[in-house]
């Protein structure tokens, strides 16, 4: 598992800049610990007004303001974590992690317009520990499961550090993160090459654009899964499509309804994947898992609210 970022390196005073760096290793953090962009967001505001709420003379007796933040910051995640559950059963229909633009793709202003990265996309680094099969698989893990797991092997913390952060044992968080280790080698699909990938959801894409059934039926595999997360605000699938006729059939049907939609090639999440725009405004962001040549799981994500990283700040499609 590669490390985004390293632990912040322990600093005798707090200065400004150096806290205000420390920044992007949270954003990082969160968004892994919680799956959404906007959750994490919030942690990390938090973290900081925590901070800043602080007296200099408690802020200067903090030996390590790096890893003060990120206890905190993990803290409140935790705690998230601890809530989702609850959240998650109210939520309508499947829940999917909010998925994220390439870093190229993320900016500010008109498109073209030379504007700087926007705030935090560019922060977020996007590697396997952030794909949306890997994400899912974090959903399925508990809070503590989770935590240990993001901090130790991807974020490569000591386990005494780790055991710190989470109030356990060091033993407690090693057995934590190898259970986690468990869910995520049994969910682990074979590695598909870059270029693999992106050709099959290019093949994927002028099937479906054609409306061409038995293409996408063979283009999927036969137990393929699609996913739809509309969070109650569109019209989405509420369960999951299974097996790779129902799931022709239906885009097939969904084609058919929205004659206007474009259908895009974008990085989701570090992968090949497709973004449907309609009228020019992303209202779809799909991501998919293959296996063997042929897909195997699509993430549909809906619904408006984590969409707005596509929605605010992605550019346009050059060839529009």
């Amino acid at each position: 598992m590669s490390t985004p970022s390293e632990p912040g390196h322990d600093r005798s005073e707090p200065d400004l800049s150096a806290i205000v760096g420390e920044r992007r290793q949270l954003i990082n953090l969160a968004y892994r610990l919680l799956g959404s962009l906007a959750e994490a967001e919030d942690a990390v505001q938090e973290t900081y007004a925590r901070w800043y709420a602080m007296s200099r003379e408690r802020q200067e007796a903090v030996e390590s303001p790096g890893a003060w933040m990120t206890t905190v910051a993990t803290r409140i995640c935790l705690d998230l974590l601890g809530s989702a559950r609850v959240r998650r059963e109210r939520y309508v229909g499947e829940w999917i992690p909010e998925p994220l633009p390439d870093r190229t793709e993320w900016i500010t202003g008109p498109a073209g317009g030379g504007a700087e990265p926007a705030d935090p996309a560019d922060w977020v680094t996007l590697d396997e520990s952030v794909n949306m099969a890997f994400l899912v698989v974090l959903e399925s893990m508990t809070p503590a499961e989770r935590v240990a797991f993001i901090l130790h092997d991807v974020f490569r913390y000591p386990f005494a550090e780790v055991a710190e952060i989470v109030g356990r044992t060091p033993v407690a968080c090693r057995q934590l993160a190898s259970s986690a280790r468990r869910r995520v080698r049994a969910a682990q699909a074979p590695v598909v090459p870059a270029a693999g990938q992106a050709g099959l959801v290019r093949n994927f894409k002028e099937a479906w654009e054609a409306r061409d059934i038995e293409a996408l039926v063979d283009l999927l595999d036969p137990d393929a899964t699609m996913i739809a997360d509309g969070g109650g605000m569109v019209g989405a699938v509420l369960r999951p499509v299974e097996g790779s006729e129902r799931i022709a059939q239906y885009l097939i049907h969904i084609a058919g309804k929205a004659p206007g939609l474009t259908l895009l090639e974008r990085t989701v999440n570090g992968l090949p994947g497709l973004v449907a725009q309609h009228a020019g405004v992303t209202v779809t962001v799909a991501a998919f898992s293959l296996t063997y040549g042929r897909i195997t799981r699509i993430w549909a994500v809906r619904n408006p609210e984590k969409l707005r990283p596509w929605t605010e700040n992605v550019q346009a499609d050059p060839a529009s």
